[in-house]
C-alpha cells in the first residue's frame, strides 16, 4: 500500500456540480481510474476510507454524490453509526432520495463522472474501471452498458433490484456490456431473491459478457459497510480481493 492523498472536488454534471472525493496515490503520479459509485446512505467517512484503501493500491479513484441535485453532501443527516433497524425514520427518509434518481438520469451523470476523470492530470490515458454498492451496483451495471467504449470492468457488491420486472430494470441492458463483470452478491438479501440471482445471470451470459457472480454465503445486504449493524469482516475482505483480482486483470 503507498500513500495516499485525498481531496473534496466538485465535477461539473448533467444538472449542476456534484461534490465528490477524489483519492490517489500521494506521488501525484498518473494512475487507472475507478468510478466509485455509493450505496444509499451516501458520501461519508466510511466511504473515503474505502476509496482511500483503494488508491492505496495504485488507483485514482473518485466517489461522487450522486444525488447532487438535491443538495451537497449530506443529502441526509446520518448517525456516525447507521441502524435504520433502531430509527426507521432513516429510510423514511431516504426512499425518496434513491428513487429521484432515475436510470436516465444516471446515464447523463456518467457521462459526467467519466468525462472529469479522462480530463484529470492524476489518471492514465486508457479505459476505467467501475465499481459500486447497494444501488451503486446498479449504476456500476448502467453505466458500463452505456459507456461500453470506456469501461473496461465493473464491480457490484450487495446490489438490489438487479434483476425485476421493471421494464428498466439492469438486467434489461447488459446487451451492450463488453467490461468484464464481477458481482459478489448477498446470502441474505431481501432485495435481491435468488430469482433475480439468477435471472441476473441467464442474462449476462445470454449477452455473452465476461462476468463472474458469486453468493457471499450468508452475508448481509451491505456487508461490506462497517458503519452499519451488516458489515461482516470476512465478506468484506473477500470482496477486497474479488475487487483487486478485477482490477490487476484489467490494468
Amino acid at each position: 500500500m503507498t500513500d495516499v492523498q485525498g481531496t473534496a472536488v466538485d465535477v461539473p454534471a448533467a444538472d449542476g456540480v456534484a461534490d465528490a472525493y477524489l483519492a490517489h496515490p500521494a506521488d501525484g503520479r498518473p494512475r487507472p481510474a475507478v468510478l466509485f459509485y455509493q450505496d444509499a446512505y451516501g458520501l461519508r467517512p466510511h466511504l473515503r476510507a474505502m476509496a482511500d484503501r483503494l488508491a492505496g493500491a495504485g488507483y485514482t479513484v473518485l466517489v461522487p454524490n450522486v444525488f447532487y441535485r438535491l443538495g451537497r453532501t449530506p443529502v441526509v443527516e446520518l448517525p456516525e453509526f447507521i441502524d435504520p433497524g433502531a430509527d426507521p425514520t432513516i429510510w423514511k427518509r431516504l426512499g425518496p432520495v434513491v428513487a429521484s434518481l432515475t436510470p436516465d438520469l444516471a446515464e447523463r451523470d456518467a457521462d459526467a463522472y467519466l468525462g472529469w476523470l479522462a480530463d484529470s492530470p492524476l489518471t492514465t490515458d486508457g479505459p476505467v474501471a467501475v465499481t459500486g454498492y447497494c444501488m451503486g451496483a446498479r449504476l456500476a451495471v448502467r453505466t458500463a452498458a452505456a459507456r461500453p467504449d470506456r469501461v473496461a470492468a465493473a464491480a457490484g457488491f450487495h446490489g438490489g433490484q438487479l434483476a425485476t420486472d421493471a421494464p428498466d430494470s439492469p438486467h434489461r441492458v447488459v446487451g451492450s456490456v463488453t467490461a468484464e463483470l464481477y458481482f459478489g452478491h448477498a446470502g441474505d438479501d431481501p432485495s435481491l431473491p435468488e430469482e433475480q440471482v439468477t435471472r441476473f445471470e441467464e442474462a449476462l451470459t445470454a449477452a455473452g459478457v465476461r462476468h463472474t457472480c458469486e453468493v457471499y454465503g450468508k452475508a448481509r445486504h451491505g456487508f461490506t459497510q462497517a458503519d452499519t449493524p451488516a458489515y461482516d469482516r470476512e465478506a468484506d475482505e473477500r470482496h477486497w480481493a474479488a475487487l483487486l483480482a478485477l482490477l490487476d486483470r484489467t490494468f
